[in-house]
């Protein structure tokens, strides 16, 4: 029986990958295209499929290695084949990129050494499957859009799809330059880490070496009796073509399983600097998969397992509400999951105090509506809202306790030298909190057209990551729901929040008469172990102040 060696292929640009799992093993008999090891670059997972049926006789690499192009993977014993066969040194056309290296049997001394040629000079091909990659944390995405379709040709970088999680979208992009031959995927699909999205077939534009013999003398044969033809050993460097698993494989894989971790590079060096043994980690993600989240789920489990025994706050005892009538249950959302944790975190971490106060708003509406004919023109609605930012935002100017954060380690206080405000913003998803940067550098027009654009990306859920960062302070508007006070949850690692609740026309005296005046409710919730009750007191009165003479806001 003759062998054959596997070799890495080429890697589409990629220098080194990493092995994330090995599909076979020792003994295994094997299919043509049966998935033999899976691969990870920092931009796709590949598989190197078999080229040639067999059986595993060794295998080269480890699961966690970095490999190369051109590095050994395994050899595999031939299936028909037998000692007689004759070298063929001519390679198919139908195989341009494919090399043989004709290796002597023992009783040989030397053999011919044979490259195949690519005799017509085309671009050889290879098929690269592109799956979603690391989602940072999102067990799922919505694929919302499909921007490149089956025979499309892509560059490297360029666009394939367009996913969408409870926080932000992503592009992901082609790692390779090629013409797009098969799309696994279609809008409104939701994705995971690790699925499968399209095979790209890579256009390499450089042809294969021409063929060289590297002696034309036969090879010298020691003096043995019945000397038989030297069975060749051939190191097949061809490109694999994608293809479906056989069922072989898949069995070989669920024996994989039970000892082998799977987890990217990412998540492996992760796993590293926190001293995890993986093997203890239980992956959720395709094929048992550690995620980050899974990994840093055990690390917190771990980290609050001590804190639990006698200093924990009591649990809420679970109740059967079933009992007492009907009930419907629903899942909470992501968002709300994260929005609920970091309440919980902010309430149980700060030490809250919060004042209340009125703002006399009327000369402020009396010159916002007076604006009405040049909202409509400029087809711009302008809210008490922006006035409210530019009040906070002088505020903060004026009170640098408030543009502040606490380190880490609380030793240490961090005053801002810039402006941005956070909106809270009520979408169906959830509670999101956008934030206008250099909210003290900008008109009212302009503040009430970007409370609109990010409003509205809330409402959609297209709002970036970047768009829900960086704020220095929070506002919380229920005007235009109702009551007449509340007590807003500080927004960590801000210091403060400002809660708003609904205009109420009372009576005030003006110059000694008696007038009906429009008072908007406000109540200032701060972190008392960065904000004394001082500074409080003048930060409120401060914006009241402001609110109630716009002119201020020019000064």
């Amino acid at each position: 029986m003759s062998k054959q060696t596997v070799k890495v292929p080429d890697l589409g640009g990629a220098s080194e990958v990493e092995v994330i799992e090995i599909c076979v093993a020792v003994g295994d008999t094997i299919s043509l295209d049966q998935s033999l090891i899976v691969v990870e670059s920092d931009k796709a997972s590949m598989d190197i499929p078999s080229p040639v049926a067999g059986v595993i006789v060794s295998i080269a690499v480890a699961d966690g290695a970095t490999v190369s192009e051109g590095d050994v993977v395994l050899e595999v014993e031939l299936a028909g084949s037998d000692s007689d066969a004759a070298v063929n040194v001519e390679a198919p056309v139908e195989a341009p990129a494919q090399a043989a290296v004709v290796e002597s049997a023992p009783v040989v001394e030397a053999a011919p050494v044979v490259e195949a040629a690519n005799p017509t000079g085309a671009p050889v091909t290879s098929v690269l499957s592109v799956y979603v990659p690391d989602l940072g944390g999102a067990d799922k995405v919505e694929l919302i859009e499909v921007v490149a379709g089956v025979g499309e040709r892509i560059s490297e970088g360029d666009g394939i799809v367009v996913m969408e999680s409870d926080k932000a979208s992503m592009e992901l992009p082609s790692p390779v330059t090629g013409v797009i031959t098969v799309m696994h995927v279609k809008e409104g699909d939701s994705l995971a880490e690790g699925d499968l999205v399209a095979e790209v077939e890579v256009i390499d534009s450089a042809p294969a070496p021409v063929a060289s013999a590297a002696s034309s003398a036969p090879a010298p044969v020691s003096a043995q009796p019945e000397v038989k033809a030297a069975a060749p050993v051939i190191e097949n460097i061809a490109k694999p073509a994608a293809s479906d698993k056989s069922d072989d494989s898949i069995s070989a894989r669920d024996r994989r399983r039970k000892t082998d971790t799977h987890a990217g590079p990412a998540v492996r060096k992760l796993a590293r600097e926190l001293g995890v043994d993986l093997k203890r980690v239980k992956g959720t993600g395709p094929r048992d998969r550690v995620a980050k989240e899974d990994l840093h789920n055990f690390v917190k489990k771990i980290v609050s397992e001590p804190q639990s025994v006698g200093s924990g706050i009591p649990q809420v005892p679970a109740v059967d509400f079933a009992q007492f009538g009907e009930v419907e249950i629903k899942p909470m959302t992501k968002l709300h999951k994260l929005t609920a944790a970091n309440m919980q975190r902010s309430w149980l971490n700060v030490p809250h105090v919060t004042q209340f106060d009125e703002a006399d708003i009327t000369e402020l509406e009396t010159f916002r509506k007076g604006l009405k004919a040049e909202m409509d023109r400029r087809g711009i609605k302008i809210t008490p809202l922006p006035f409210l930012i530019k009040a906070v935002a002088a505020a903060l100017r004026a009170n640098p306790a408030f543009n502040a954060s606490l380190s880490a380690d609380g030793e240490s206080i961090v005053y801002k030298k810039y402006i941005n405000i956070g909106m809270a913003v009520d979408t169906p998803a959830g509670l999101m909190v956008p934030v206008i940067r250099d909210a003290d550098q900008k008109g009212i027009w302009e503040l009430s057209q970007e409370i609109l654009e990010l409003a509205t990306k809330a409402k959609e859920r297209k709002l970036k990551p970047a768009e829900m960062q960086g704020g220095c302070f929070t506002i919380s508007s229920l005007g235009g729901i109702g009551g007449t006070g509340f007590t807003p949850i500080v927004n960590t690692p801000e210091v403060g929040i400002l809660g708003v609740s609904k205009l109420a026309i009372k009576p005030g005296y003006v110059d000694g008469n008696l007038e009906p005046r429009k008072m908007l409710p406000v109540s200032l919730s701060y972190d008392h172990r960065a904000v004394n009750g001082g500074d409080a007191g003048r930060f409120l009165t401060f914006i009241s102040a402001a609110l109630s003479d716009v002119r201020r806001l020019v000064l």
